[in-house]
């Protein structure tokens, strides 16, 4: 899927780089998916012939923003403002359901572990506070049964993250009972099986669409902004959502 793929670079400087990451593919090498031989990492250092330091991650299945620094110290100092929640990012999803206006999902959630790659970390922590802000750009109705409803609703939602749990946003979503679509692990089976038919859609339906950071060395603060893919863009056009989400304010 990424053989000779060209990685889409929304930013760089001297400091940093930021490429627009697409659904499927890893940060780096794991061993959760030990098959994967494609990694943005790896890939963006062969593209522009440097070596990158990630500092900060985004789930394989979701796509948009991912930052990387081109030295340690930059990373040092980026993976600070990370840590301190000094950043925004917004995230853009289509969910099952019709979220409410806006809201603040706080509910603590359980470190993820892997049985191999954490084998050495303590399997009984306690669950850490998490918290999400969002907000319904639209909603539509869908004459269609899925499930026990002859129609389907769904919205499109923005999500920003205010604290850094694994797979925070597809939990939270689960949680308010607005799973989103397209996600294999904390999704509705019957809701995917649906956009896959009908609408030959088979990725998660979240997308990182900005980052602001300070830079680590100039005075200024950085806007950076991903375009949708042409899936979720064809998505958005299917659910009518472009006519009320203009997607050009983020491109």
């Amino acid at each position: 899927m990424f053989e000779n793929y060209t990685l889409e670079i929304l930013y760089e400087d001297e400091y940093l780089v930021a490429i627009n990451k697409p659904s499927g593919l890893l940060v780096h090498k794991s061993m959760i998916d030990k098959h994967e031989i494609y990694f943005a990492m790896k890939m963006l250092s062969k593209q522009i012939g440097k070596w990158v330091y990630p500092v900060h991650r985004l789930d394989k299945p979701t796509s948009g923003v991912l930052l990387f620094a081109l030295d340690s110290h930059t990373a040092k100092l980026m993976s600070e403002q990370f840590s301190s929640h000094t950043i925004e990012k917004t995230y853009i999803a289509i969910g099952r359901g019709y979220v409410a206006d806006e809201g603040v999902i706080e509910h603590a959630l359980l470190e993820k572990l892997d049985k191999i790659s954490d084998r050495d970390k303590n399997q009984t922590r306690e669950a850490k506070e998490a918290t999400t802000a969002f907000k319904c750009l639209g909603r539509v109705e869908i004459e269609a049964s899925v499930g026990r409803y002859d129609t389907v609703r769904y919205s499109l939602v923005e999500l920003k993250p205010r604290t850094g749990r694994k797979h925070q946003l597809r939990r939270h979503m689960k949680h308010i009972n607005h799973h989103l679509l397209g996600d294999t692990k904390y999704g509705r089976g019957e809701h995917n099986k649906f956009v896959r038919e009908h609408y030959n859609m088979h990725r998660l339906l979240l997308h990182a669409i900005s980052l602001e950071i300070k830079h680590p060395f100039r005075d200024e603060k950085l806007m950076i902004k991903a375009p949708f893919d042409e899936v979720f863009t064809r998505m958005l056009k299917e659910f009518k959502f472009n006519i009320i989400f203009d997607v050009t304010d983020f491109s």
